[in-house]
């Protein structure tokens, strides 16, 4: 069950106890929850990217904890964001993007959310960067009001973001990643260094920018708009940006891979999914411009490794390293040219597999460096930050901390992740999918019923029939090539999941 009972809570406070004695924690923890766009898992050195340096969220993942199975169950910014605020899968908080779901975050479950949690237990609270959901009203009044530094753009940022969103026009830094980071470093430093942060910000926003209270803890969520398609336009076309926007990889850039058998045609059928569906910025047919997009989102993504390891410089600097929490993770993967594909949303594992690390500098010898091979998902990181602070978990969290794997103790966890989409613009077809450690079960409704619609309720309250069915042994075939949905030595796996499917429907309601 995706619940958490009271028995479970009870549980995990237990191992929370056992945790901080081991730790030695005697305070309550900083914590810095970087959020990264469209990055993929095997988009580090680590992970085996053959171009891109990531040294400093390597080394992150040497002293912390790392997990190679780590999903993300709605595949696309602003519902990915949206589990996130409320620990919940979409089909239970029902927070699609607002033009089509026409639903919003309330405000009474804004208060659930892990940020208000630790605003209401006596942390200093700081949202930095890309917003896409929206919270109570147009305003995210809530947001504002309740975090003491809330400094961000709604939507896209651009790699400028001054130049779609004129609150950032204070920054001394015209490129996203580094005017962030100026960003979080105004709102952690307690001398006057960044005065003219704080005096040049829009006269509108001066009120929702508040220095951290040195007295109590700190919270810094940190949305990052990279390694976004949508952001890396212009990428090294100023003359003050950083060198590595414009020749880094030069040397190497004939070693960027292209998948198996590139190009590929879009692997489902046309009435599910076709060419003519892709966003222009996601088409990957032409190879010199994906080469040329995957050199950009290398680049992005070595500058928030460098962003990473100045984070872990500063909070040295300033005397915040022994007592901080940080968390690494993406709101989901992306389609580079497999299954002939761009983008994101389609339920494959380029689209939902993310690399996940949690560091805290009070993990034991035996913690540090452990690889967990367990399936978590984004809404576990919720219940994760609030459980390492000693906060109690709402009770209307459907994601489970991950402290129990951290440290090994036996403990009732899933099987299997149930996986969705509810996005129906842009050519997406309506989305289930089940994924345990060896199998994924994908079914697909009609893209020309759903055009625009949002049905969170249709599967359980009608049983409808899927149009197209697709049964993956991820063993064999980890790249998904092979649908095994017709294979008649495959018919048991294939009814079993097609009723999982429906149990965790029924189950997430």
């Amino acid at each position: 069950m995706y619940f958490i009972n009271n028995f479970l809570k009870l549980t995990c406070s237990i191992i929370l106890i056992t945790v901080q004695l081991s730790f030695g924690q005697k305070t309550k923890p900083n914590v810095i929850f970087i959020f990264s766009d469209d990055q993929r898992f095997n988009s580090l050195s680590m992970t085996g990217d053959p171009i891109t340096q990531t040294p400093h969220i390597d080394q992150l993942a040497k002293e912390g904890v790392f997990f190679n199975n780590a999903y993300i169950t709605s595949p696309i910014c602003g519902p990915s964001r949206a589990n996130i605020f409320t620990g919940q899968w979409e089909r239970k908080n029902k927070i699609g993007f607002n033009y089509i779901s026409k639903n919003i975050i309330s405000k009474e479950t804004y208060q659930n959310s892990w940020l208000a949690q630790l605003k209401k237990a006596g942390y200093s609270t700081a949202f930095i960067g890309k917003s896409h959901t929206k919270i109570a009203d147009r305003k995210n009044t809530p947001l504002n009001e309740n975090t003491d530094f809330a400094y961000y753009g709604e939507g896209h940022l651009g790699f400028y973001p001054a130049k779609k969103h004129k609150q950032f026009s204070n920054l001394k830094n015209e490129t996203q990643i580094e005017g962030l980071l100026e960003a979080t470093k105004a709102y952690l430093t307690q001398d006057n260094s960044y005065d003219y942060f704080y005096k040049n910000a829009l006269p509108s926003i001066q009120n929702q920018l508040k220095k951290r209270d040195p007295k109590k803890p700190f919270s810094t969520w940190i949305n990052l708009n990279l390694p976004h398609a949508s952001s890396i336009g212009g990428m090294g076309s100023r003359t003050t940006d950083p060198e590595y926007y414009k020749t880094l990889y030069n040397d190497v850039k004939n070693k960027i891979d292209l998948p198996t058998g590139y190009p590929q045609d879009i692997s489902l059928p046309d009435n599910v999914y076709a060419t003519k569906d892709l966003m222009k910025y996601y088409v990957t047919s032409n190879k010199n411009k994906l080469l040329n997009e995957k050199l950009k989102m290398d680049r992005a993504i070595y500058a928030i490794d460098l962003m990473v390891g100045n984070l872990r410089t500063y909070l040295k600097e300033i005397g915040e390293d022994k007592n901080t929490i940080i968390i690494f993770c993406s709101d989901n993967g992306l389609f580079l040219g497999e299954h002939g594909l761009g983008g994101k949303t389609i339920l494959y594992d380029e689209s939902v597999h993310v690399p996940l690390i949690v560091y805290s500098p009070y993990f034991d010898k035996k913690t540090k460096g452990k690889t967990v091979s367990e399936m978590v998902v984004g809404q576990d990181i919720p219940a994760t930050i609030l459980q390492m602070c000693g906060i109690d978990i709402p009770k209307t969290y459907q994601g489970k901390s991950l402290l129990p794997l951290i440290e090994n103790k036996k403990y009732n966890w899933r099987n299997e992740i149930f996986l969705e989409n509810l996005f129906t613009d842009q050519g997406y077809p309506r989305q289930e999918g089940v994924r345990s450690k060896q199998y994924k079960y994908i079914r697909s409704f009609s893209k020309t019923n759903d055009r625009k619609k949002y049905l969170p309720h249709q599967t359980f309250k009608t049983k409808e029939a899927p149009i197209y069915e697709e049964l993956f042994d991820i063993v064999k075939d980890p790249k998904e090539q092979n649908n095994l949905v017709t294979n008649p030595a495959y018919k048991k796996e294939l009814e079993y999941y097609r009723d999982r499917c429906t149990t965790l429907v029924e189950e997430l309601y």
